[in-house]
């Protein structure tokens, strides 16, 4: 009897059901619980609420919970079906676990901060379950967290690529910059794939975006005008792609010169690739002496160098007005350093003006972006990679979709909920 009494107060049992029989295998490493209902029980269409007239019971079902010390724990039960006018045959909701889950809710509830921690391998591990097994879990909780989600589109959009797979495969994200978290995965980095985005929105709520913080990539910048009403207005060209840009003319310019110096046995530039690409404050302490002395010698590289830390500036003016004519200068000075990459550069740059100055009216960046991006790349290597791209979007939205995951207990289920 004790026994009964114990395991109906931890699963939070209550009437009209209760826990009929406990058996313990000490050979099987596991104890097996079986709860019935009173056969004066009355059940309600889970679909309208309505009561209905007991139909049949369900073939036995177990459903995994907790582990009481050690052992693995399943519950047992026929769940009962109704017959309602309205939607024929139902089976009825159970107060343990959700539709369709071989898990109760408190397992669930567990299982989703096992796997917080750690990728799907290791949290199976940890919980005594399948692959399969783990990754259900997931799937089920990022399902529930979506339909949760308000179905809202927020002011402050980043939009971005990540490279998932050799071979140029990309997925499209967008992130809530003011939430920093992943509105939507999808497939590619076509006009298409961000359009899946905007596409379930009416114009009313597209036009409650302010901002939209990009890189250049055209089709982004094509899909973000056909969609959002006085876009060329709201698109702000992120910094750090563009600065990204003028590492790589900067790098380009260092592996030509390098070429024609140790052609002429000059090894000044020898081993010298990554400290151009710092800005100048990231230096490590231990390389600045040596990078001081390479950048007063009179070097290609050094003027390169030079002019992507000034173009930094560019977003640290006052104003808009400041910016302007910040540019102006900066540009003549790119424009006439005789390095062909940094002019190819300047001239992008002075291409795409009005959406890089927009920072000025909206201040916002793809820093967000890059931070998310940064937490995707740690959850594919932790992973070792996804060969299955849905796997590894659910993946994304577990972790960095900011969902409420998490199955709803009643507040009688667990003792001092």
């Amino acid at each position: 009897m004790r026994d009964r009494e114990l395991y109906q107060r931890i699963l939070g049992i209550e009437s009209p059901w209760r826990v009929s029989r406990v058996e313990l295998s000490m050979e099987k490493q596991r104890v097996d619980i079986w709860a019935e209902h009173k056969a004066s029980a009355a059940f309600s269409c889970p679909e309208c609420g309505e009561s209905a007239g007991l139909h049949d019971h369900a073939e036995e079902r177990a459903w995994r919970h907790l582990d009481s010390c050690q052992l693995a724990t399943y519950l047992h039960a026929r769940v009962p079906r109704v017959s309602c006018p309205k939607h024929g045959v139902r089976q009825v909701a159970i107060p343990w676990a959700e539709a369709r889950s071989r898990f109760t809710l408190m397992f669930e509830r567990f299982a989703i901060d096992v796997l917080k921690e750690t990728d799907v391998a290791g949290g199976a591990k940890i919980l005594g379950l399948t692959w399969d097994e783990a990754h259900h879990l997931m799937q089920r909780a990022v399902s529930r967290g979506l339909s949760r989600k308000p179905k809202t589109i927020p002011s402050h959009l980043g939009v971005d690529e990540k490279a998932i797979a050799k071979g140029h495969k990309y997925m499209t994200v967008v992130s809530d910059l003011d939430r920093g978290t992943v509105e939507h995965v999808a497939d590619g980095r076509t006009e298409d794939s961000l359009f899946t985005y905007f596409a379930p929105f009416t114009l009313a709520d597209v036009a409650r975006i302010e901002a939209v913080a990009m890189d250049m990539w055209t089709p982004f910048f094509n899909t973000v005008v056909r969609c959002v009403p006085n876009a060329h207005e709201k698109i702000v060209f992120d910094r750090y792609h563009i600065v990204a840009h003028m590492n790589t003319a900067v790098d380009t310019v260092r592996r030509a010169e390098s070429k024609t110096l140790r052609a002429n046995g000059d090894e000044t530039l020898t081993g010298s690739r990554y400290l151009w690409l710092y800005g100048e404050e990231n230096v490590p302490e231990h390389r600045r002496a040596t990078f001081d002395a390479l950048k007063s010698q009179s070097l290609k590289t050094s003027r390169a160098w030079a002019i992507k830390e000034t173009l930094r500036g560019l977003w640290d003016c006052a104003a808009i007005d400041d910016a302007v004519t910040y540019h102006r200068s900066w540009h003549y000075w790119a424009t006439h350093s005789r390095l062909v990459p940094v002019i190819k550069v300047a001239k992008m740059v002075k291409t795409h003006l009005p959406n890089i100055l927009s920072y000025y009216v909206h201040r916002v960046t793809n820093a967000v972006s890059e931070g998310i991006n940064s937490a995707i790349q740690t959850i594919k290597k932790r992973a070792f990679g996804y060969r299955n791209p849905e796997n590894f979007k659910t993946a994304i939205y577990f972790h960095c979709g900011g969902l409420d995951l998490y199955p709803a207990i009643p507040s009688h289920s667990v003792p001092g909920w």
